[in-house]
């Protein structure tokens, strides 16, 4: 699509507007363009408000269409932008009848905007009707914002604001997800680093822990994350448990990621309940084992439903189930048998993530094309699960969304009322700092500014183990390690 625009908007922002309509568009430049797609945007401040034009031509057809916004209605750094994607969005829409769930809206954290308005003095329904009528939204998702946005208020506070959270990296996996491009090891030869890794994690974790605490923080939350860290043998899953209880005492929560059902034993979860885990994943993604097959995942629905029985008996709180909407060969109905099959479980936390095709991932670099790209099966998934898990009680507490998902669609997790995963709130809000241990973590310093605006300061791990070892061997690692402590403390002088 070749996109002219005349005013003060970033092409950037109408490329991904034209992708939600026309997925896999390309951008070219010059004489390269003269066979593509052609729109052109004009956008006028007069003293009312702002004045967009949009036409797009497709072929032999054109549309044209207006916005207008008035000063004072929407917040002034964004007026530009919702006046110029709005009259994008209706040619759009008039030219290929479809229109986006989350409107106008392409960036990470749609319940961040509503938080905003909320701080703003609107009440849960007007941050729905804002939602549907200025930003185009569907009905559904401006629910969806307004109630997420409701309960990360409620969990958020001013001393939350001035604590920190822990982020521990397990990079490795029994196999490997075709829909998956997280750094991750999987192969026999790479697998038997994880001692070595061990070993360095552990000393990382109690420097990391000292330097938190010289600070002055207390760790509200601590996340082992993957990867899936009970890839890790009973031992080492202990070892590596008892150093972060070693180091802290009783965080908020707690959390261990285990997430494939083929790696879970009674053992590896009776020793994660005996050093205070308080919350555990366990992910089947589909109650399908034919989706479960097409998508390399290597377990059963069987795997799944015992491997559930022994987390939901070993005495951990909360437990957490991941379902993905819009996986290759996952129909509707096979999908909605999910919800319901997970909803059946009484599971304190439901996550439904929307399919994403990711660069590295091997749906995308095989040149497979057996999953939904416009997303209407994931939509009319999401929706549904939206409904039946609202209605079994759950709220949506977070939510955030993907570059390439299908549909446009979101992440979101749902909890029972006091069960909600606070870690995914203070991560996803960035409510305070996020101290990052092992390889392709990271650090996210924050601190807050005299008139309340945030400072973000990101700090890189090695992305790969091996990489993430080799640091530590090195003769210069202590002057490594040293360097990384003077910018973190600086940062908060």
């Amino acid at each position: 699509m070749k996109i002219i625009i005349n005013g003060d908007i970033k092409p950037y922002y109408i490329q991904m507007l034209a992708m939600l309509f026309y997925p896999g568009e390309r951008f070219p430049e010059g004489e390269a363009a003269l066979d593509f797609r052609r729109a052109e945007i004009d956008v006028l401040h007069d003293g009312n408000g702002v004045r967009a034009r949009a036409a797009l031509t497709d072929g032999d057809r054109t549309e044209t269409a207006e916005a207008f916004v008035p000063h004072g209605s929407v917040p002034e750094n964004r007026i530009s932008k919702i006046a110029a994607g709005g009259a994008f969005l209706k040619v759009c829409e008039r030219l290929t009848g479809h229109r986006p769930p989350w409107g106008m809206l392409t960036g990470v954290r749609p319940a961040r905007l509503a938080e905003e308005l909320m701080q703003n003095g609107m009440s849960e329904i007007d941050v729905r009707d804002f939602f549907e009528n200025v930003y185009r939204t569907t009905a559904g998702k401006a629910r969806l914002a307004a109630e997420t946005a409701s309960v990360s208020r409620r969990l958020i506070t001013e001393q939350t604001r001035r604590e920190c959270s822990v982020y521990i990296a397990i990079p490795f996996c029994p196999t490997r997800c075709a829909y998956c491009s997280f750094v991750s090891y999987t192969s026999p030869k790479l697998l038997s680093m994880i001692p070595e890794y061990l070993e360095a994690l552990l000393l990382d974790i109690d420097s990391s822990f000292e330097l938190i605490r010289s600070l002055g923080f207390r760790v509200s939350t601590v996340y082992i994350g993957g990867g899936t860290p009970t890839v890790l043998d009973e031992r080492q899953l202990e070892r590596l448990l008892d150093r972060v209880v070693k180091n802290i005492d009783s965080p908020d929560e707690f959390t261990l990621e285990a997430g494939r059902p083929d790696t879970i034993t009674k053992e590896k979860l009776e020793a994660a309940a005996r050093s205070g885990v308080t919350r555990l994943s366990v992910n089947p993604q589909s109650l399908n084992d034919e989706v479960l097959r097409a998508v390399g995942r290597a377990h059963t629905v069987e795997q799944f439903y015992r491997a559930y029985d022994i987390a939901a008996s070993c005495g951990i709180r909360d437990v957490n189930v991941d379902l993905i909407a819009g996986l290759p060969g996952d129909g509707y109905n096979s999908f909605c048998d999910s919800v319901d099959g997970i909803i059946s479980l009484d599971p304190t936390n439901i996550t439904v993530h929307s399919f994403s095709v990711k660069k590295s991932a091997e749906f995308k670099t095989s040149g497979s094309d057996v999953f939904d790209r416009e997303g209407t099966i994931a939509a009319k998934s999401v929706d549904y699960a939206a409904e039946r898990i609202m209605e079994s009680g759950y709220l949506p507490y977070y939510m955030y969304r993907q570059k390439n998902t299908v549909g446009n669609l979101e992440n979101i997790g749902y909890a029972k009322k006091s069960h909600e995963g606070l870690y995914n709130i203070y991560m996803m809000d960035e409510i305070h700092s996020i101290f990052a241990l092992g390889a392709s973590s990271v650090t996210k310093l924050l601190k807050y500014d005299k008139d309340g605006s945030q400072i973000i300061e990101r700090m890189f791990e090695p992305k790969y183990p091996y990489e993430y070892l080799r640091e530590r061997k090195s003769g210069d690692f202590e002057k490594i390690r040293l360097e990384k402590e003077k910018k973190i403390r600086k940062f908060f002088s």
